[in-house]
């Protein structure tokens, strides 16, 4: 028997980036990023990504992005355990130069087209270090649907959020570039951990996901 966990990676990646996480007694269920409808909202969106979990309040883990469809999902059912990682709960952990790129539509700039040119920036700010880490999300760059990045950017710029589930478990790192640690309010500060830090600092965040889970969840069959 093993506890079951819903994981939702960040944006455009896929399950590759859990793959080092050491969990004890777990089973680790990906739900795959959908192309978004039209104008779709994200809290349609999260309903959808959540129609496959037939489970009754599950756990869900979200990194990045990830997690902030993990919290528009805990809006709408209910959640055993919501685990946080390298994310944001509410717009006042969005550090402002994002409501600066949405208000002048900055983020409109951001083009599939681009990756290549601005991969470099975008691997200091993700904290990606190794060429194994490298090779990982210049794979992202040329699998990432079109449409889905163009969307997912919007949300995340426009995020307004402001309800934070009470079983919520958030893991950050001091040296998040992305959402730098200042703004937020974690449980849990891994020093020195980066954006990517679920992959290359998971044997510092393993120990606090067992001992959370333990207190709280109950093996399924």
């Amino acid at each position: 028997m093993s506890q079951r966990i819903y994981c939702i990676s960040g944006l455009g990646a896929n399950e590759q980036v859990f793959s080092k996480l050491q969990l004890e007694n777990v089973e680790l269920v990906f739900l795959n990023w959908l192309v978004p409808m039209v104008n779709e909202p994200i809290e349609s969106y999260a309903k959808r990504m959540f129609q496959v979990v037939k489970e009754h309040h599950p756990v869900l883990m979200g990194v990045s992005f990830g997690g902030m469809i993990c919290i528009e999902i805990a809006k709408l059912f209910e959640i055993k355990k919501l685990i946080l990682i390298s994310s944001v709960k509410q717009k006042t952990e969005i550090p402002f130069w994002f409501r600066i790129a949405a208000t002048l539509q900055l983020h409109r700039l951001i083009r599939p087209e681009t990756a290549k040119i601005l991969s470099p920036f975008e691997n200091y700010f993700l904290g990606v270090q190794s060429i194994d880490e490298k090779k990982m999300t210049d794979t992202f760059r040329k699998q990432v649907d079109k449409n889905y990045l163009r969307w997912a950017i919007h949300q995340i710029v426009h995020w307004s959020n402001v309800t934070i589930p009470s079983n919520c478990l958030h893991i950050h790192g001091t040296g998040d570039r992305i959402f730098p640690s200042r703004y937020v309010k974690a449980d849990y500060l891994i020093q020195n951990g980066g954006h990517f830090m679920v992959y290359n600092k998971a044997g510092e965040i393993s120990p606090i996901i067992n001992r959370e889970l333990s207190s709280i969840c109950s093996p399924v069959k």
